[in-house]
């Protein structure tokens, strides 16, 4: 089976921590924490920016004691986790790492995936911090660090998700994605990192759209792709060419309207991630594109899940559709399209120059003008949208966070400035900025500075001095 995740996050890490417990208890195999805007972007739940959004589209850490009330009374030994954050994962990894630790862990053992893809921010999604060179150098930091201390955990997860979500299409979506993955391979080889060794610490985090056909044919199309270009930068070993991906099915299909057939839609989808071979699987809650997930939208969205996995037969064999005239062609269709795309981001110099000119971001916008196009000529169906309307009132629960939450973060920051030893914490700091500015690996200060007391927003405001921000 692939591992059963529910994406989840709000408000503060114990009410989080509650929502954890209940999903552990109806049967997900791994975690998967959402964090809040301004934990994404490096400020702490105290600062200015941050009114207005304290734990509302995910959960606030400020320090190791959220985390620690985050995953309370959860072995980090025993549990798989992902973490959707970016320019901070380097952080949010040292509280992981540091919590663990403190509960006597053996690092070795400790699995898991921070999602630390920075490019597609930059590209598609925006919870970007500093520039893109000191951002690529945080990643391959990340990665040479955890190729010693944390050798089970999955050092990025190279994501297409946010780039489908901004309105690409699927083949933009695996070569624009894949072309990133390819940068990330190529920043770490430049820092002498073994490519069988880091090819194996990769993983990738895809859409599952309602086409059923075409989102089957695009994974098995992303695997053949990613396995030639693995190959072709000088990996030997088979498993460091594995495409392992996560798929969450398509936020951004789903409708306020008539809510409750967004449960169809998340099946369809669900079912074109186990067919094309996924490893992990997020399902959204019917009610997303009206709040967050309720715990009964939540626990309905792990069932269909389950009811794919143990009722639909559809686990039994690997590749189910593979020999199908269609789909083998589709498969081709995919394949070679994204190799076009691919090729030509190749010869503007890659990824990096590609999003810095602003073609992979004009790419994006051109497909996401021309579908709302479609479907504003009813080209494109819509259930309930432009077609099979039907009046309704909204009696679906809403959940909603109060905003009280950040006088609460606030006060919690008050007193672990005030207990905690500034000297050691001024000290520290210093030191991440000498690292920063020498090029030494910024991991082994930011694990001890996390451990120190000090917060998410001195360690990012550090490395904003040295790097600046990107506009």
């Amino acid at each position: 089976m692939w591992t059963m995740r529910q994406y989840a996050g709000f408000s503060t890490a114990e009410e989080s921590n509650k929502r954890y417990h209940y999903l552990l208890s109806q049967g997900v195999s791994g975690l998967s924490v959402a964090f809040d805007l301004p934990t994404q972007i490096g400020y702490d739940s105290d600062h200015p920016l941050a009114e207005g959004e304290v734990g509302k589209t995910g959960v606030a850490i400020d320090s190791i004691e959220d985390m620690a009330l985050l995953f309370k009374g959860i072995k980090l030994e025993e549990v798989s986790t992902s973490m959707t954050i970016n320019a901070t994962g380097y952080i949010l990894l040292a509280f992981y790492t540091a919590l663990a630790r403190q509960q006597g862990a053996d690092l070795s053992k400790i699995n898991g995936t921070i999602q630390n893809d920075i490019l597609k921010e930059y590209a598609a999604r925006g919870t970007y911090i500093y520039p893109p060179k000191p951002s690529m150098r945080i990643i391959t930091d990340i990665f040479e660090w955890c190729s010693h201390e944390l050798p089970k955990w999955n050092t990025i997860s190279i994501s297409g998700y946010h780039i489908r979500e901004a309105g690409s299409t699927a083949v933009q979506e695996i070569a624009f994605t894949l072309s990133n993955g390819k940068a990330y391979v190529q920043a770490a080889l430049q820092k002498g990192l073994d490519i069988n060794v880091l090819g194996k610490r990769l993983s990738f985090f895809f859409n599952a759209h309602n086409n059923l056909f075409e989102e089957v044919a695009k994974f098995r199309a992303a695997r053949t792709l990613w396995a030639k270009i693995m190959k072709d930068l000088g990996a030997t070993d088979p498993k460091a060419m594995m495409l392992r991906f996560h798929t969450q099915t398509g936020g951004s299909t789903l409708t306020a309207q008539q809510a409750h057939n967004n449960i169809t839609r998340v099946t369809l989808q669900s079912l074109a991630a186990v067919l094309g071979g996924t490893q992990s699987l997020h399902t959204n809650g019917f009610d997303e594109a009206l709040s967050l997930p309720t715990e009964e939208a939540a626990g309905i969205a792990l069932r269909t899940q389950q009811i794919v996995a143990y009722e639909s037969g559809v686990t039994d064999t690997a590749d189910p559709l593979a020999g199908s005239y269609f789909i083998e062609a589709l498969t081709h269709e995919v394949e070679t399209a994204a190799r076009q795309l691919m090729d030509k981001i190749d010869a503007m110099g890659g990824s990096v120059t590609a999003i810095e000119e602003g073609f992979i971001q004009d790419e994006i916008a051109r497909s996401a003008y021309a579908y709302q196009q479609q479907i504003e000529r009813n080209e494109k169906i819509i259930v309930g949208v432009n077609k099979f309307q039907q009046e309704e009132a909204n009696k679906i629960p809403i959940f909603r966070v109060d905003d009280s939450i950040r006088q609460v973060q606030s006060d919690r920051l008050a007193r672990l400035r005030k207990e905690r030893d500034q000297s050691r914490c001024g000290h520290l700091l210093a030191q991440l900025k000498d690292k920063a500015v020498s090029g030494e690996n910024i991991m082994p200060v930011v694990l001890e500075a996390v451990e120190s007391k000090c917060t998410l927003g001195e360690i990012s405001d550090t490395l904003r001095a040295v790097f600046g921000e990107f506009k």
